[in-house]
């Protein structure tokens, strides 16, 4: 399962998995370092970040940003 770090509140990360639906995960859980927009994939008790996709989503929204500040 994909999901995507949405906030943090308090020791959990609130992630949107791939139907939209809000999930906690508890911080020490999570591989160290993990930031809001990262993608992580969940296989069993195993979690880690999908450096990848991240960076395409994250190039994605500066596009997205960027054509929304363009005169």
């Amino acid at each position: 399962m994909k999901v995507i770090v949405d906030r943090f509140e308090g020791s959990y990360a609130v992630c949107e998995d791939e139907e939209q639906k809000m999930i906690n995960i508890e911080i020490d859980k999570l591989p160290q370092g993990v930031k809001e927009g990262d993608v992580l994939i969940i296989e069993g008790d195993n979690i880690k970040v999908d450096k990848e996709e991240t960076e395409i989503r994250r190039e994605r929204i500066r596009r997205l940003m960027e054509d929304l500040w363009e005169d």
